[in-house]
């Protein structure tokens, strides 16, 4: 198997390429990324001499080079995007151009080869929010933020390639991911790199907005998963089922390092702050897959992680 994996210098990226070089020894990857702020090599230090990895800096938006690359790929896999909320909020020209602009050329690339499986890794957010039940795959988009709307932008864009030119694209729609390698400006890793430093951590609104959190190599998993079992035209929710506010994230992760709530800064909620997100995956689990790790175990493992690699976030 063949794959380009696009953004796999990133933080799921990154351990999606070292699951599948580990799990798949006979598997060849070209990542190609742009390694941008959240894109690290040293991410993939550990599989660079891999004989079956190779790595190209290369912007998705760059025709000429995608085209090039994709034309021997069983399999493109697409995890590069601008994702950070608050950065789409003060500036929004960045996620137009790779969430969109950048789906939109992998995706004319990708025409007239001979391509088995497009997949384009998306995410919850571009359901919006929601008080009660959760989103399945036939749901309209609803996004509230310049990043969801990009998002919801290059998924549109994938389903009119499967319908108009029968290509076999297929999109997944994530929750809320943690783990290793995670940049710390999201949620976690900014908690835990701010204790570290012996900072508080900085808490929006009233803290009772709700995320489902899974671990990143569940998600992996689910990728994996599904390059062989997705259908070209369909969409695949992936939900752990592990639902809880910020706030008691917030205090859980407190708690594991011996600390209370004084530790908590809470700060002018961000504008258009979604309060729940929510994925109904039976679809995917129906095919076979469920989540295998446990949140508090894996939370514990990703405390360690940080704490084991300063000089990674340091820098």
């Amino acid at each position: 198997m063949r794959l380009l994996v696009t953004g796999g210098c990133g933080f799921i990226g990154s351990n999606f390429i070292r699951y599948i070089l580990d799990e798949y020894p006979d598997y060849k990857i070209t990542n190609l990324d742009c390694l941008s702020y959240a894109g690290n090599l040293d991410n993939l230090s550990e599989v660079a001499k891999n004989k079956n990895y190779k790595f190209i800096k290369g912007d998705i938006r760059d025709f000429k080079l995608v085209k090039k690359i994709i034309n021997d790929k069983d399999v493109v896999i697409n995890f590069a995007a601008q994702t950070h909320v608050d950065r789409s909020i003060k500036e929004a020209k960045d996620f137009i151009e790779t969430n969109i602009v950048g789906v939109f050329t992998l995706l004319e690339a990708s025409r007239n080869t001979n391509i088995k499986l497009f997949l384009q890794v998306s995410t919850d957010e571009v359901y919006g929010s929601t008080l009660e039940g959760s989103f399945i795959e036939a749901d309209t988009l609803s996004p509230s933020s310049p990043y969801s709307a990009s998002k919801a932008a290059g998924d549109v864009l994938c389903n009119s390639y499967a319908l108009t030119y029968k290509m076999p694209v297929a999109i997944t729609r994530c929750t809320n991911n943690f783990g290793p390698y995670q940049y710390p400006e999201k949620v976690i890793p900014l908690f835990i790199t701010n204790i570290l430093e012996n900072k508080k951590v900085p808490l929006y609104g009233d803290g009772l907005n709700v995320r489902d959190w899974i671990y990143v190599l569940d998600h992996v998993r689910a990728i994996d998963f599904l390059m062989r079992k997705a259908e070209p035209g369909e969409i695949y929710n992936i939900s752990s089922n592990n639902e809880i506010t910020n706030i008691e994230l917030t205090k859980i992760i407190l708690k594991k390092f011996d600390l209370d709530e004084n530790y908590i800064d809470y700060i002018e909620d961000r504008p258009a702050h979604d309060r729940r997100y929510s994925l109904d995956s039976t679809k995917l689990r129906n095919l076979g897959w469920k989540p295998v790790y446990d949140f508090s175990a894996s939370l514990d493992a990703t405390i360690d992680w940080y704490k084991e690699n300063i000089k990674w976030w340091k820098k």
